[in-house]
């Protein structure tokens, strides 16, 4: 059976669920919740990572890979939005940030992400070339991430 996905948008669409879940074969699964980021946000968000990472900034002494600078900007954001930070000492006794995951983002969330994210750029002069180059240009320039 393929996947199927509805987003609860009005009745039609909901008795569309609602029947697809009677017709399903046992053992498939359901779950029921708010909108997650999107592949546009995703892809955003990356391409603002790769361009920290590409720039001559250095954080903490030194320059940082992409994959490091989504989980300071995560990190960063969650402080800045009164969110709970979780520092916890690692399985090697290394000090680990529990930090919310981008996958389970909510399309809001993600776009108070990439905002703080553009701004961090924008005042440390990072420029925004590889957001760019993917189709990011009008959004980093005009702040409409969601």
């Amino acid at each position: 059976m393929e996947k199927q996905r509805f987003t609860l948008i009005n009745d039609k669409v909901r008795r569309n669920a609602v029947n697809a879940v009677i017709q399903a074969a046992e053992g498939c699964s359901v779950a029921i919740g708010p909108i997650t980021r999107s592949g546009g946000q995703n892809a955003f968000f990356h391409a603002i990572c790769t361009d920290l990472a590409r720039s001559s900034l250095t954080w903490d002494g030194k320059r940082r890979k992409a994959d490091e600078w989504k989980v300071l900007l995560v990190s960063a954001h969650t402080v800045a939005t009164d969110g709970e930070v979780d520092l916890v000492t690692g399985l090697e006794g290394e000090p680990v940030n529990i930090r919310e995951s981008t996958a389970r983002m909510s399309v809001k969330r993600a776009a108070s992400l990439i905002t703080y994210a553009i701004a961090f750029c924008d005042a440390n002069g990072v420029h925004l070339t590889e957001t760019i180059r993917g189709g990011f240009h009008e959004a980093a320039n005009d702040r409409r991430v969601a």
